[in-house]
C-alpha cells in the first residue's frame, strides 16, 4: 500500500500548492471517506473539464500543473484527485479504460476522428478497506450544458460514467479495461492517443477555447 501513498513525478502530492488546495477542500469531517468526498467535488467543479487541453508535454500532466491551469481532461483531473488524496494520507491510484463516448460536440468528434476515447482516466481511492472508483471529469456546469446527470461520490461506492443521459440517450460505454497504476503511464498513453487521434495533435487551430460553451450552443 505504501506506493499508493508516496509522491511521484506526476502525482506530486508533496507540492505546496497541492497540499494547500487539499487542506482548503478536505471538508470538516475527520474520516477518510468524508475527506475523499470533499476533495472529489473540489476537483470535479473547480477544475474545468476541457478535452482540447491535451498537450504532448510531460510536465503538463503533473498534478500541480493541472491545478495551476485550472482545467484538464479526464486523466489530468484524475491525477490531481490522486495527488490530493495522497496528501491527506489516503491511498490512491489511477485506473484506465477505453470508452465509447456518445457525449461530444461536432467539432470535437471531427477532430478526434472517432467516438472511442483511449485511456480514459479515473481515480481509485482506498476507503474502508476497499478500492472505490471516482471519476471527477465533468464539472457541474458542463453536465448541465450537455443534459447529463453529474457524477456524485460518497466514498462508499464506485462513481463511474452513466450509460445514459437525462433524456435516455447513450452517454458512455466502457469497452476495454487497462488496469490500475501507482503513477501515470504517460508515454504509453501519449503513444496511443497520437496513434488514435493524429489530427488532434496536428491541427491546433481547430481546437475550441471553450468546450462548455460549445456544448451549450449545440444542445440548446
Amino acid at each position: 500500500m505504501e506506493k499508493y501513498l508516496q509522491p511521484t513525478y506526476f502525482i506530486d502530492s508533496d507540492h505546496p500548492k497541492i497540499i494547500e488546495f487539499a487542506n482548503k477542500n478536505k471538508g470538516a469531517g475527520d474520516s477518510g471517506i468524508e475527506k475523499a468526498s470533499s476533495l472529489y467535488y473540489a476537483v470535479r467543479d473547480s477544475i474545468r473539464y476541457n478535452p482540447y487541453s491535451i498537450e504532448p508535454v510531460k510536465d503538463s500532466m503533473k498534478a500541480s500543473s493541472v491545478l495551476n491551469k485550472g482545467q484538464g481532461y479526464c486523466v489530468a483531473k484524475a491525477v490531481l484527485l490522486a495527488a490530493c488524496a495522497r496528501s491527506m494520507k489516503i491511498p490512491a491510484r489511477l485506473g484506465f479504460a477505453d470508452v465509447q463516448n456518445h457525449l461530444a460536440t461536432e467539432r470535437l468528434t471531427k477532430l478526434m476522428g472517432t467516438d472511442v476515447y483511449v485511456y480514459h482516466g479515473y481515480t481509485e481511492l482506498f476507503l474502508n478497506s476497499k478500492w472505490v472508483k471516482a471519476t471527477p471529469a465533468f464539472n457541474l456546469t458542463l453536465c448541465n450544458n450537455f443534459n447529463v446527470k453529474p457524477l456524485e461520490f460518497d466514498g462508499t461506492k464506485d462513481s463511474i460514467f452513466h450509460p445514459f443521459d437525462k433524456l435516455g440517450n447513450k452517454h458512455m460505454e466502457y469497452v476495454k479495461e487497462h488496469g490500475t497504476f501507482s503513477d501515470l503511464p504517460w508515454e504509453k498513453i501519449l503513444e496511443e492517443m497520437m496513434k488514435s487521434y493524429p489530427l488532434y495533435f496536428e491541427d491546433l487551430e481547430r481546437r475550441s477555447k471553450d468546450f462548455s460553451a460549445e456544448a451549450r450552443q449545440e444542445n440548446q
